[in-house]
């Protein structure tokens, strides 16, 4: 009688589908994850081990010469809260959080928006976050510059930079909007101020609609997809997604808000 299989995927499918995405030694990732939708991973008993897996199967496919970037955001000026570069927990699931505490991470020091990294670029990609989260210089313009590509494991296409492209195209329903507050920096207290790229909340016509830009991508082809275990990974270039915003934004200013 056949025992039946306590696992959705192994570390080589893992492997094997980032390799099916293209993607090479030397690149650089930012990852938006909701790995509990892969199901169980084998060898996996921990959030720890999990973090291990994707960790060294993503370096085994970019090597060290790429960078590995994930969002530790926490919103914590935005909600009147103090920022420990050190300790506050990333709001953006289990490899972020995992990732957060790895000693060979380096972690930006920006109160609402912080990213975390690992590679040849992770001290460029964190290092002096302007006050302006999506503005000059911020962290989503030099992933830019240096040809990132978002991979999202159980999301679409869409990505937080998507707020980078709407900023510098000077989008009509959103604005800076300045939130003060207290960072802890290596156990010593700064008061600061970052600025958010907000929208009318009590407006429904200007809420984001990430899938009216993921519907748009995939009929372009500009939208790799990888199935892995019960999920899927999906991949796409910093420069293709800037390039399709500003393309179909002059057209239809609304693409990136309200209904499909």
């Amino acid at each position: 009688m056949l025992r039946k299989k306590k696992f959705d995927y192994t570390f080589n499918d893992l492997k094997n589908a980032l390799q099916e995405l293209e993607l090479k030694e030397g690149d650089n990732l930012f990852i938006h994850s909701n790995v509990g939708f892969f199901g169980v991973l084998q060898n996996a008993n921990s959030a720890e081990d999990y973090y291990n897996i994707f960790k060294t199967a993503i370096f085994d496919v970019i090597s060290k010469q790429g960078t590995l970037v994930m969002p530790t955001f926490t919103y914590s000026f935005c909600w009147n809260q103090v920022y420990d570069k050190n300790v506050s927990p990333s709001l953006c699931g289990l490899l972020a959080e995992q990732m957060r505490m790895d000693p060979e991470a380096i972690r930006s020091e920006d109160a609402n928006f912080s990213i975390i990294a690992i590679g040849k670029l992770a001290e460029e990609f964190t290092q002096d976050p302007p006050e302006y989260s999506f503005g000059p210089n911020s962290f989503w313009e030099k992933f830019l510059n240096n040809d990132g590509i978002f991979v999202n494991f159980n999301f679409d296409a869409g990505s937080t930079f998507i707020h980078y492209v709407e900023r510098t195209l000077q989008v009509p329903y959103r604005w800076d909007k300045p939130f003060p507050g207290t960072s802890i920096i290596n156990g010593e207290p700064r008061e600061g101020l970052f600025y958010h790229y907000v929208y009318d909340l009590e407006n429904p016509d200007h809420e984001p609609n990430f899938p009216k830009f993921h519907k748009k991508a995939v009929e372009e082809g500009l939208v790799k997809k990888v199935n892995l275990g019960r999920g899927q990974i999906i991949s796409i270039t910093s420069r293709d997604t800037f390039n399709l915003i500003r393309k179909v934004i002059k057209k239809d200013p609304s693409f990136l808000i309200g209904k499909l």
